[in-house]
């Protein structure tokens, strides 16, 4: 079919399972201190990217690691500007004693939910992305706030769907609260993927086919069969002519 696709992960989030992940991964999304995380966690993450040849990301959040990052905080945004910086360059030190550059920024959580929609917070993301040595890529959803501003910026993007959550209608995740968030089953997952791969849309909960844009696609790490649909879809993809990289 002649498509190129990368599949992307969240890793070092204490989950320990980055050996057995980093096989079937072309980029990873590394957990720098903020809502998971620390120096060891990160050079783990680093070596193993290094050894597979996997692109490698920082996963910047809110710094709440009470709550995984997932919920929603309260915080001055000239804070937040501190904590997101902080955390890149945590990354940034980490990567340095590699010689290795970081290839892009994904944020995690609340903060990567409230950037598809709030320009304040997406101004802050994109604020600590220019402030960086080099450029770095911003993966992101299709239509999302962060990501038009990002264009405008002159920020390249990689617009980022899931391959193991299910839709809304308006492009938003179903909520991690209601039984069908994720997508457990490895050939529903492919199933997925590949329409959204194929057809430039997502079928959502309800049915309906909504239009949306991705070249990389997340499998997230904390899924409880994550290695065995990352190695389906590589199969599958494959089979296909799909290829990933």
């Amino acid at each position: 079919m002649g498509f190129v696709v990368d599949i992307n992960a969240d890793v070092g989030e204490g989950l320990h399972n980055e050996a057995l992940l980093m096989p079937y991964l072309s980029s990873c999304n590394i957990a720098c201190c903020g809502h998971a995380g620390d120096v060891d966690t990160m050079k783990n993450a680093v070596t193993l990217a290094e050894t597979y040849n996997v692109k490698i990301g920082a996963h910047p959040s809110f710094p709440d690691r009470e709550n995984f990052g997932r919920l929603d905080m309260n915080i001055p945004l000239d804070e937040l500007f501190g904590s997101l910086t902080s955390q890149v360059i945590s990354l940034l030190k980490v990567l340095d004693t590699y010689n290795l550059k970081l290839n892009h920024i994904k944020p995690h959580g609340a903060l990567y939910n409230l950037a598809v929609k709030d320009n304040n917070i997406s101004k802050v993301i994109l604020k600590v992305i220019k402030r960086l040595p080099y450029p770095v890529i911003l993966y992101a959803p299709y239509q999302s706030v962060i990501s038009k501003l990002a264009i405008e910026q002159n920020i390249e993007v990689v617009f980022e769907a899931f391959a193991d959550r299910n839709y809304n209608d308006d492009l938003s995740l179903v909520s991690r609260q209601k039984s069908n968030a994720i997508i457990h089953k490895k050939d529903e997952v492919f199933e997925h993927v590949f329409y959204m791969i194929s057809n430039q849309k997502v079928k959502t909960i309800s049915r309906v086919e909504v239009p949306i844009k991705a070249s990389t696609f997340c499998v997230h790490g904390d899924t409880e069969n994550a290695v065995e649909i990352l190695k389906y879809l590589h199969v599958n993809l494959k089979q296909k002519g799909i290829k990933i990289v």
